[in-house]
């Protein structure tokens, strides 16, 4: 009896030991087959997350009471205009003539009485967003909201209502400054260094949209650098969250509720959001805030030249390594950059030092500076660096811009002779370069914009009044292997460069 047994355990020994031996060879099957022979599965991309999200709630605390709602009133009509009545509009004009609303509508239609002051328009109301930079009241908002305004209200997270009074304006960068005059400690915040924000990094936007005081939304940072057409000094961050019509002039905190920009714009086709929205960088609008409560306006350096960005055949042809810089078109006479010795083809490339790529970067570096400031200006001219100190101006009330005046017909003249650009060409009246008066369609210099009428003044930056000129500049360019040459163009509506290829 014990031997049966001993001989029926190690029967069942031997079958648990042949299952276990065959689930571990079908593993291993099973995981061979899934592999690529001679390879080793790397471990995949895992990153150790809190078990509860981030909250923006200590921020939200923190900050909210800093931002307020901005109520503008504009002008009112003068007077004896009278209204035209507000409930005008589609839907109204046919109703009957003995319908209620009908009756109701004529009586604010019929003119004043004798003795009777006729009514006027409610003032308009425009609503926006804000924040307080200072104790003593000081806030900034957007100009677009305040423009033509000339009552302003602020109120604060928890109702409670001011008055404002605007200190000072800057349309170019749309920012504007109020003051509250009331005795009050208000809670303010401070403008971050947005040279440390990166894309990616969180953002909390605090406003007023559709009147909606103390909404919050929150994103991402999705882009720095956007140029949309706004103005001479684009540069704003793109971020995700949530911003509509009435955060304009609104604050976007980072984490630690310092402000890294002002909303200003959104780009939407339907008028809502769709997670594009645009603010001023802080470091622009703390300069720009600084100078608008010391002077009530921004004071800025002027160079008084006209400019165009680097392209890859214009960079070429003047023997530029690289697209970068700013090409002057034009040095308007008796303004600074032409007191200095800049001229039309040079290329700045940097301002004290700081490298210029294109030329609104170079607007922006000459507005940082105060009218009076001598900046050093490095310049690429004739295949070599060229360094100047320039003197600035201020900056005039609306841009400027030297107008050229080619006196031409766009006839044939019978000393016009045909280049090799496809351009027929006669000497200017004043002796100072080439009349176009034909372009050959499809040649070089049709495919460029050259039209009859134009006035080439100078080429690789000489000075051409023949075609002989014309010829020893191709040569000249072709000698020193570059395979295009820089043509200057004066149109009567300014100067522009082309880069036309040699052959």
């Amino acid at each position: 009896m014990t031997s049966e047994r001993s001989v029926l355990s190690r029967t069942r020994m031997r079958l648990v030991a042949a299952a276990a031996s065959l689930a571990i060879a079908g593993a291993v099957g099973f995981g061979a087959a899934s592999m690529v022979p001679g390879t080793v599965m790397a471990d995949p991309v895992r990153l150790e997350q809190p078990v509860q999200a981030p909250s923006f709630a200590d921020v939200v605390d923190a900050v909210s009471p800093a931002v307020v709602s901005v109520r503008v009133r504009g002008e009112a009509p003068p007077p004896g205009e009278v209204v035209a009545p507000f409930f005008d509009m589609p839907g109204f004009e046919n109703l009957p003539e003995n319908h209620p609303l009908r009756r109701f509508f004529d009586q604010f239609r019929e003119p004043p009485r004798q003795g009777q002051q006729p009514r006027q328009r409610v003032r308009p109301i425009a609503q926006g967003s804000g924040f307080f930079i200072s104790a003593d009241g000081y806030l900034v908002t957007n100009n677009h909201v305040i423009d033509g305004g000339n009552e302003y209200l602020v109120a604060l997270d928890d109702g409670t209502e001011f008055k404002a009074e605007l200190v000072g304006t800057d349309e170019r960068t749309d920012l504007a400054v109020l003051k509250v005059n009331a005795d009050y400690e208000f809670t303010y915040v401070e403008f971050a260094d947005d040279n440390t924000v990166r894309v990616g990094d969180w953002v909390v936007a605090v406003g007023n949209p559709f009147g909606l005081g103390g909404t919050v939304t929150a994103g991402i940072v999705s882009a720095r650098g956007r140029e949309i057409g706004a103005g001479p000094y684009d540069d704003f961050i793109q971020i995700d969250a949530a911003v509509n019509r009435g955060n304009s002039g609104g604050p976007a905190f980072n984490l630690a509720g310092q402000v890294v920009g002002v909303n200003t714009a959104i780009f939407s086709p339907s008028g809502g959001n769709v997670g594009i929205a645009f603010a001023i960088p802080a470091s622009l609008a703390k300069t720009v805030v600084e100078d608008l409560i010391e002077d009530g306006t921004v004071r800025r350096g002027w160079l008084g030249v006209q400019i165009q960005p680097l392209t890859g055949p214009i960079a070429e042809s003047l023997g530029l390594e690289e697209n970068s810089g700013a090409l002057i078109v034009d040095s308007n006479q008796g303004e600074p950059a032409a007191r200095a010795g800049i001229r039309p083809g040079d290329v700045i490339t940097a301002v004290n030092g700081r490298r210029i790529d294109s030329p609104r970067a170079l607007a922006r570096a000459i507005a940082e500076r105060d009218p009076g400031e001598t900046v050093e200006v490095t310049l690429w001219r004739n295949n070599e660096t060229v360094e100047l100190s320039v003197e600035l101006g201020e900056m005039p009330g609306s841009e400027q811009s030297a107008a050229a005046s080619p006196e031409s017909e766009g006839t044939q003249d019978p000393s016009a002779t045909t280049t090799s650009f496809g351009l027929t060409v006669t000497p200017a009246e004043d002796g100072e370069g080439l009349i176009v008066t034909n372009v050959e369609p499809g040649s070089a210099a049709d495919d460029n914009g050259i039209q009859p009428g134009d006035v080439i003044r100078a080429i690789n930056s000489r000075q051409v009044s023949s075609v002989e000129d014309v010829t020893a500049a191709i040569e000249s360019a072709s000698d020193a292997g570059r395979t295009a040459v820089l043509v200057q163009i004066e149109r009567e509506d300014g100067n522009r460069f082309v880069a036309l290829p040699i052959g």
